[in-house]
């Protein structure tokens, strides 16, 4: 495999000098590569229920508010819109698509779903984030993967949703309706339950298996990331709230972080959404109704879905599959 150095990743994971690990949220796009775009996660904490057993500590798990406070009496340097961490402070990078053996051979849920992956997609395109890939999950976690390539991902959700449909095999199965509402609580969307459940169960990135629920997440390849244009990225001037019904044109990488919507409409050239709820939410040729920010760069104008965590007030909408 080749050695990428501290070259970074969407859904990697980096473990600081302080031993904290910080989630990476964003492709290296542009001319600074000399801080990683992060939210930190967990944090060493003798009273944590999570326990590192390479590293010897006691973790918390910190949410996003928490996380800020954290950083605020103890690295205000770091705070952004988001987490930025120079380089210099990552004494490790943890890839998912490099600790994903090494989780299958002692989780047979990880392997079971590995295996029906790697069956029709190579191996190393295959990876796994969030708790195990930090080694801080416990009996209650969910089981987080990553696809990288869009070709591989759209495969990947065919394997899982085919699966769905061979009860004899006992291995995947639907989520059921009070996981869903444990989600849905989660969440807490601007969509009514009945609404978000009819864009969730189209999607086809997610299951059951056993008791444990699981998530197949979009991560470019890295010929992807070569086809990016860093003007997408630029930060742009806020305009103000507008809510907008258009057609999308494209829809390729809707799954993506951020998903990104395409749309015919007089002012407004994409509509993108940082929001986990908005991803796929919508296909090409459909129409929607959004609500979000307008933001003005120097190539466009684009509604952004999830300037804030929650996306209180803030939604994408298929219309073509719901009545309003």
């Amino acid at each position: 495999m080749q050695n990428r150095g501290l070259v970074l990743r969407l859904r990697d994971f980096i473990i600081t000098t302080d031993n904290w690990f910080f989630s990476v949220v964003s492709y290296e796009i542009g001319s600074d590569t000399n801080v990683a775009s992060c939210l930190l996660r967990y944090v060493p904490d003798d009273r944590g229920t999570r326990f590192s057993e390479r590293l010897g500590l006691r973790y918390m798990k910190l949410d996003f508010d928490a996380a800020y406070e954290f950083l605020m009496h103890n690295r205000p340097e770091y705070i952004g819109d988001i987490h930025y961490v120079p380089k210099r402070d990552i004494k490790e990078v943890l890839r998912p698509e490099e600790k994903i053996p090494l989780v299958a051979t002692y989780d047979e849920r990880v392997a079971q779903i590995y295996d029906l992956l790697r069956s029709h997609i190579p191996g190393d395109r295959i990876g796994i984030t969030g708790s195990l890939l930090c080694g801080l999950n416990t009996p209650q976690s969910d089981i987080d993967l990553v696809i990288y390539g869009r070709k591989n991902f759209d495969r990947a959700r065919e394997l899982v949703e085919s699966a769905k449909t061979e009860p004899e095999t006992g291995l995947i199965r639907e989520i059921s309706d009070d996981m869903w509402r444990q989600i849905y609580r989660k969440r807490n969307p601007e969509l009514s339950y009945e609404d978000f459940i009819m864009h969730e169960r189209r999607k086809k990135n997610r299951g059951m298996i056993g008791n444990t629920y699981f998530d197949i997440l979009y991560t470019r390849d890295w010929d992807e990331i070569a086809q990016l244009d860093p003007r997408d990225y630029e930060p742009g001037q806020k305009i103000g709230y507008k809510t907008i019904k258009c057609e999308v044109i494209d829809a390729s990488f809707s799954f993506d972080s951020p998903a990104i919507y395409r749309v015919d409409h007089p002012e407004i050239d994409r509509v993108v959404s940082f929001t986990h709820t908005y991803v796929g939410q919508a296909q090409e040729g459909e129409w929607i109704e959004a609500r979000g920010m307008v933001e003005k760069t120097t190539h466009e104008t684009r509604l952004v879905v999830g300037t804030t965590r929650e996306a209180k007030g803030e939604w994408i909408r298929s219309l073509s599959i719901i009545r309003i």
